[in-house]
């Protein structure tokens, strides 16, 4: 969450619930796993998002609050191109780039999301894949960017790298919740935020959140320190394997 969101988030918190009233339930969540290691023979992992809402007096109230949970990260700068066919050839026509988009996103609730919240908080909270905010650089017409956009989650949905599951989360007793979200082998390593999201009658009350590392492990994570910390050796060394490899199967085929 960049600095900007955090201050944002805050002040949307502030105004929408007002002072902070001891009337108002909070949350306690967790996650199944702090971090993810990615080797060799991943195929994909699921995250379990759980916890309690905790209400003053241990009293349930006639109107039970719902819960939205939120996985995404790591928040990276992207450009993306789109291709025109000119002449019989595809050649790249546009681009565009975003600031603040994130490798991965997936988001679960109790209910639909616009049953929930208007579309104004909806979109100060970030709530569903509508309402990411990727931060165009420079000045970008509304038509363009809504295509892009449009594109890139078509694209991210299709990977399984975007996911929305209306329903994913189930609450016991209206105090216990979980939601499961998949974790597909292509997500990118980084630092996620795991993000709770307690609502009743169109406001947010509470906001909680954990981190989640995912990261390579064993020779995979080798290689990746070695290419970004010592990018010339890296590049040597595979090309003098990639020399030696193909020396290797030469001097094969011609014993043959």
């Amino acid at each position: 969450m960049t600095v900007l969101r955090a201050l944002i988030v805050g002040l949307a918190l502030l105004l929408a619930t007002g002072t902070s009233r001891a009337a108002d339930p909070r949350l306690v969540p967790d996650v199944s796993s702090r971090a993810i290691d990615i080797q060799y023979s991943f195929t994909g992992e699921e995250l379990l998002l759980f916890g309690a809402i905790l209400y003053p007096g241990q009293r349930l109230p006639d109107d039970r609050a719902d819960i939205v949970v939120v996985l995404k990260g790591p928040v990276r700068p992207i450009i993306l191109r789109e291709k025109r066919r000119v002449a019989g050839i595809w050649v790249n026509a546009s681009s565009i780039r975003l600031r603040t988009t994130p490798g991965f996103y997936a988001i679960g609730s109790s209910r639909p999301i616009d049953k929930l919240v208007d579309e104004r908080t909806a979109a100060i909270f970030e709530l569903g894949l509508d309402n990411l905010s990727m931060s165009p650089t420079g000045f970008s017409e509304a038509q363009k960017l809504e295509r892009f956009e449009a594109g890139l989650i078509d694209l991210y949905q299709r990977q399984g790298l975007f996911v929305q599951n209306p329903g994913a989360v189930e609450i016991t007793e209206g105090v216990l919740y979980r939601a499961r979200i998949p974790v597909p082998a292509r997500v990118p390593v980084g630092t996620y935020r795991a993000e709770t999201y307690l609502i009743s009658r169109g406001r947010v009350l509470a906001v909680a959140a954990r981190d989640v590392q995912i990261r390579k492990a064993g020779f995979e994570r080798f290689v990746a320190l070695a290419a970004e910390h010592h990018g010339f050796l890296y590049g040597l060394a595979a090309v003098t394997l990639s020399l030696l490899l193909g020396y290797v199967a030469s001097a094969i085929f011609r014993r043959r």
